[in-house]
């Protein structure tokens, strides 16, 4: 019996609470060597981290993947830009909708498959206001309980 691909993933869990997610779409990423093997060691932060396009192409900013401590002189910069790779049409469409609605572009979930590829999970994504944060945190508690109960 073949055994299920395994994959392992690191997920923001503060976008989900500091935004509302209207759409995900999945992206390959254009990584170093170095990044890779610190992606594996779990070493990677979203904060701050966002996506935008720029001349046609969609690249992730400010996602803080560490050092790779084994590497000597070809480590790469922890908080460098890197290039998302994603159809024409799925650009087009996240340009219009960030540029035109005042939407934003939020990094979800990094994953490796199987094969050993990393791919990102982005959302086109509207932030929320404090009463929406609250409001959910309140349906979330109300779920808990009804667990609970039953």
């Amino acid at each position: 019996m073949p055994h299920p691909p395994s994959i392992k993933s690191i997920k923001n869990r503060k976008a989900l609470h500091e935004y509302e997610i209207i759409q995900k779409y999945e992206a390959g990423i254009v990584l170093k060597g170095t990044e890779i093997k610190a992606i594996r060691a779990g070493k990677i932060n979203f904060r701050d981290s966002y996506a935008k396009i720029d001349a046609g192409e969609c690249w992730l900013m400010k996602l803080h993947i560490s050092a790779w401590d084994n590497a000597a002189w070809f480590n790469h910069d922890p908080e460098r830009k890197r290039k998302l790779l994603l159809h024409k049409y799925e650009i087009s469409r996240l340009r219009i909708k960030t540029e035109e609605q005042g939407m934003t572009i939020v990094p979800l979930e990094v994953m490796i498959n199987d094969k050993g590829r990393c791919k990102i999970i982005i959302a086109l994504a509207r932030g929320k206001k404090l009463h929406d944060k609250r409001e959910t945190l309140h349906k979330k508690d109300l779920q808990r309980e009804r667990e609970r109960s039953s």
